[in-house]
């Protein structure tokens, strides 16, 4: 009796300290940019489990780009399943190929990519990009270049599986070397090889980098269906 009492007791004890641990964290809502592909690799897909597991550990909800399948359908399965908020942001033009079956969480369909990334970006405190192809670039380099324009300062992260991104680092340390990306701007990307190591790093994150252009008018991207850049920086 004393000792399920006791053993008793420490679960309580771990349970309140993973409860205070994860309301702890500064994010609300992470997005994540993956593939709507599970890659060939299994790695891939057993990260994307982990990452929305993660998430659900530390209290924090998902906002990604509204897919049910590949990456996509499993990083966001997983928060739903651990009883946090989904949110996915897709265009109407992609529903019928990104969306098989049952919708996951809530889905909110806007009119075309660069809402898309506007509205996933108004909604972040965070990025993270899981393995994918040229649609993940695309929406990582974006919330890289906002960042060091000072459109926004939220941590962006990379979860380097299997060393994927590797050759994307390779390449942006040449782009340093050869002086087209400044040192403290490279430091912009966080990145790391698990989960739990990459949101602890994105926790503690501090930009380092001085604001290119903060000053610059943005009519243009509102034009072209851009969401502001205070609303995106919220």
């Amino acid at each position: 009796m004393e000792t399920e009492r006791r053993e008793g007791n420490q679960e309580a004890e771990h349970q309140q300290t993973a409860a205070e641990t994860a309301v702890q964290s500064r994010f609300r809502r992470i997005c994540v940019f993956c593939g709507s592909s599970s890659g060939k690799n299994p790695s891939y897909q057993i990260a994307a489990i982990q990452l929305g597991k993660q998430l659900v550990e530390r209290n924090i909800d998902l906002v990604y780009g509204g897919g049910s399948i590949g990456l996509m359908g499993l990083v966001s399965q997983a928060v739903y399943d651990g009883g946090r908020h989904v949110l996915g942001v897709i265009p109407k033009s992609l529903m019928p190929r990104e969306i098989t079956g049952e919708t996951i969480g809530e889905v909110r369909a806007v009119s075309g990519m660069h809402q898309r990334k506007a509205e996933m970006a108004r909604q972040a405190d965070a990025f993270i990009a899981l393995p994918g192809g040229y649609g993940t670039l695309e929406e990582l380099l974006e919330v890289i270049t906002w960042a060091q324009l000072g459109i926004h300062e939220k941590p962006v992260g990379l979860l380097n599986v299997d060393g994927y991104y590797n050759s994307l680092l390779s390449f942006i340390d040449k782009a340093v070397d050869e002086g087209f990306v400044s040192p403290a701007a490279r430091s912009i990307i966080v990145s790391a090889q698990t989960a739990h190591e990459l949101i602890s790093k994105l926790e503690e994150y501090v930009p380092k980098h001085s604001d290119v252009a903060s000053k610059l008018s943005w009519e243009m991207e509102q034009q072209l269906g851009y969401t502001t850049k205070s609303d995106i920086a919220r």
